[in-house]
């Protein structure tokens, strides 16, 4: 399975071989036409005859490209756990610790403001939500909630809210296990 970096690359190659532009030609385009921001950009190019995911997908290399930004994984990953957030970080840690013992094939995708643990779908999303919080979602689709684990809407479907590694129980565990169960079929 592609890894979502190669994927990006795949659709932004698709995009560039459908219509004739490159991403720098579209980063000039998109600077012409004085958009700047994320909804503003993905809204000028879907006028331009693009579908909202190549549309957004593009959106992100451009301002990939404004910003210069190179950051790698363990950049970003220090961003978010800069400042009054560090503190959290040895509960991200020890959530990662546990999620890798589920099987060698747990993909981490550090993006700009969350970890996704992938298989071959999303199974699990980290985010460090506050100063006192990190947010573990899990994808479990027909499942109930139940202790502290809470419901919710979007990409993950549920969630528990984590102030230090200790509240890694077993109940944790357990909705880690059963997402990452589910993320294979």
């Amino acid at each position: 399975m592609p890894s979502p970096a190669e994927q990006t690359a795949t659709q932004l190659a698709n995009i560039e071989r459908h219509t004739g532009i490159t991403v720098d030609g579209w980063t000039r385009a998109i600077a012409e036409a004085g958009a700047a921001k994320h909804g503003e950009i993905v809204a000028w190019l879907k006028q331009q005859g693009l579908t909202h995911g190549n549309a957004n997908a593009l959106a992100h290399a451009v301002r990939a490209r404004q910003s210069g930004d190179a950051a790698t994984p363990d950049a970003l990953l220090d961003a978010q756990y800069a400042r009054g957030k560090a503190g959290l970080r040895p509960v991200h840690d020890e959530i990662l610790r546990y999620s890798r013992t589920l099987g060698d094939d747990v993909d981490v995708v550090v993006q700009k403001t969350a970890v996704s643990l992938r298989r071959t779908r999303q199974f699990a999303m980290i985010e460090a939500r506050s100063a006192k919080v990190v947010r573990l979602g899990f994808n479990r689709r027909g499942a109930h909630a139940s202790g502290r684990v809470q419901a919710t809407s979007g990409m993950c479907t549920h969630y528990v809210d984590l102030g230090s590694p200790e509240e890694i129980d077993d109940e944790v565990t357990s909705w880690l296990a059963e997402a990452y169960r589910a993320a294979s079929s």
